[in-house]
This record gives structure tokens, C-alpha cells and sequence, in this order.
């Protein structure tokens, strides 16, 4: 072979070199983030989230793409997204409460981590905790007992009141559970419960605007993506109106809340994380059991206690996981 000729083949052999090793290199996966809240009130829950990738060895950015879709309390369009994230064909996707039924529905074959306050086997999302069939996995929250947990609590601060106004969003699924729970403790304990429900900012209002008749002793806020985005607004209705109001997350406690009695959702977002990144490394959610948080956690704000005049036992403070000052 001639020299002229060589150095050719050596140079055609080397042009195409990059495009063999592009070809071969492994495309970064992408994660479809299911929710029905907003960016700003979850980002929290991110972090967590992230997290977990990290633990798993996923970075976004690096070797993890997540596509975030936020309904913004808007759950009708939950629907069109999660088919944007099937016809996208992503690698896994994360569901919220309100957005795991949903992203269901659009798939059977790409795998789904719910995040569910509902009990996951009756609502039909997996058949067994241990043991989930098809392409869903994840984290039951155990929303639908909270409400006489919450509703307890309040009774430890303050067990003379009465009439109980609950906060609830009608269109959420866990709704059910979660007030038959608390008209249970309610019976135990003696008190009375008023209903309030509320799916738009105007009707957070008009609840709130209802307690000028004096009939409620005090509000409980039941665990909703909605109601987390309008964490602002109900802490400063609960304030205006001067009312003692327990919330299902510490977060509304650390923004100004009186007290909060629930999971750590960071947490539980970290957990999905790990979940993940287990089935971008190959897993099945056949094979990752549904998991249940152990720890609840109870939050007081002592600076809102003393605002409304309530005086905190010690007996709760030695509940409290936390006290704010």
C-alpha cells in the first residue's frame, strides 16, 4: 500500500471514531415529576427527592434529566400531562397523591413511584404493600389516619373546645379516609366537627369568613397539594381571624402556624429518590415493596401559641418533635 493511501485510510478510520463512541455512549435518562402542586410550595420535597438520586448515584444535571409538570392545584390537567410523559417515553415517573391515579391510567409499562395519602390497594394503585403487581411501586403516606391524629393533638392543647371546623379539599381522593378517621375521634373525644370545602382560593376565604358566627372552636387543615401551594394565605387567614389551627406538615408551622402534626414529606420525597434511582439501575417495582413512614411528627410554634393567648402544657411540649420560638 502507498503511503498516500495509507494516510487516507487512517484519516476516513479516525473521522468516524467520534460518531462509533457517540453511538455507543449510554443516552442520560429522563424522569417525568408528576404533581399536582407547584414548584415553589414542593421545593422541598425536591431537594428530598434529589437527594435520594444522589444516594442511588443519579445527579440531575449530570447523569439524571427530570422533566417537572406542576398543576398548580389545577388537577384537570394532570391528565394531559402525564400523557405528554408517556408519548415523551421517559424512564420512570414520580407521582404525587392526586397524580399517581392518573399516571396510571397512561401507562402500564413504564414504571411509576406514587407518593400516595390514600391507601394505595384499596384505591386500586398496587394489588399487595409487599409485593405491588404491574409498573407501580412507592410510598403510602398514610394520609387517611391523620385526621384524628391532628385532631388529637389539638385536643392536647386545647380539650375544652368544642366545634371543630375541617378544611377540606372535595376533589382529592383521601378525603374520605381521612374524615372518617376524624368523625371517629371526634365521637371519643367530644367534639363536634364542621365541614368546609374548598377547591379555590375564593373558597378557602368564604370558610375562614364563616367563623364569624362563633361556631368553631378551631380549624384543622387536611393533608392537599392545594392546600399546601395556599400555605400563605391559610396562615394568614388563620391569623387575621385569630383562630388556633393545626396543619398536616411542618412546613406551614415554620411560615407561622400554630402547629402541625404529620410526616416529614422531605423525607418521604428522599425515600422516592432512592426508589428511583433503584429502577433506573434496573429494578422492578414488582420487587420494591411499598413503603410506609414510621415516624410522624408533631411541630409547635410557640410564638403563634402566645399570639392567641394559649397557654401550652408541659405534657405537649414533651410531645413536640420540634418547637418553634
Amino acid at each position: 500500500m502507498r503511503r498516500r493511501d495509507f494516510i487516507s485510510l487512517i484519516g476516513s478510520a479516525a473521522a468516524t471514531w467520534p460518531l462509533a463512541a457517540r453511538a455507543q455512549r449510554p443516552a442520560i435518562p429522563v424522569i417525568g415529576f408528576l404533581s399536582g402542586a407547584s414548584a415553589k410550595a414542593y421545593a422541598p420535597n425536591v431537594s428530598g427527592f434529589l437527594q435520594g438520586l444522589k444516594e442511588s448515584g443519579y445527579i440531575e444535571g449530570q447523569n439524571v434529566t427530570i422533566d417537572y409538570r406542576w398543576a398548580e392545584g389545577q388537577y384537570d390537567r394532570l391528565s394531559g400531562m402525564a400523557d405528554d410523559l408517556v408519548r415523551r417515553q421517559v424512564a420512570a415517573i414520580v407521582a404525587n397523591t392526586v397524580a399517581a391515579p392518573v399516571a396510571k391510567t397512561a401507562t402500564t409499562n413504564i414504571p411509576i413511584v406514587f407518593l400516595s395519602g390514600d391507601d394505595p390497594v384499596a384505591n386500586g394503585l398496587v394489588t399487595s404493600l409487599n409485593r405491588p403487581r404491574g409498573n407501580v411501586t412507592g410510598i403510602s403516606l398514610i394520609s387517611g389516619a391523620l385526621g384524628s391524629k391532628q385532631l388529637g393533638a389539638l385536643h392536647e392543647l386545647m380539650p375544652t373546645a368544642r366545634s371543630i371546623l375541617f378544611l377540606i379539599n372535595p376533589t382529592n381522593l383521601v378525603s374520605k379516609p381521612y374524615l372518617k378517621g376524624a368523625q371517629e375521634a371526634a365521637r371519643t373525644l367530644g367534639h363536634q366537627i364542621r365541614i368546609a370545602n374548598a377547591s379555590t382560593e375564593i373558597e378557602i376565604d368564604k370558610a375562614f369568613a364563616g367563623l364569624a358566627d362563633g361556631r368553631a372552636d378551631a380549624v384543622v387543615v387536611a393533608p392537599d397539594s392545594f392546600f399546601i401551594d395556599r400555605s400563605g394565605q391559610l396562615i394568614a387567614l388563620a391569623a387575621r381571624h385569630a383562630v388556633p389551627t393545626i396543619y398536616p406538615f411542618r412546613e406551614f408551622t415554620a411560615g407561622g402556624g400554630l402547629m402541625s402534626y404529620g410526616v416529614s414529606l422531605p423525607d418521604l420525597y428522599r425515600q422516592a429518590g432512592v426508589y428511583t434511582g433503584k429502577i433506573l439501575k434496573g429494578a422492578k417495582p414488582v420487587d420494591l415493596p411499598v413503603l410506609q413512614p414510621t415516624k410522624f411528627e408533631l411541630v409547635l410554634n410557640l410564638k403563634t401559641a402566645k399570639v392567641l393567648g394559649l397557654a401550652v402544657s408541659p405534657s405537649l411540649l414533651a410531645l413536640a418533635d420540634e418547637v418553634i420560638e
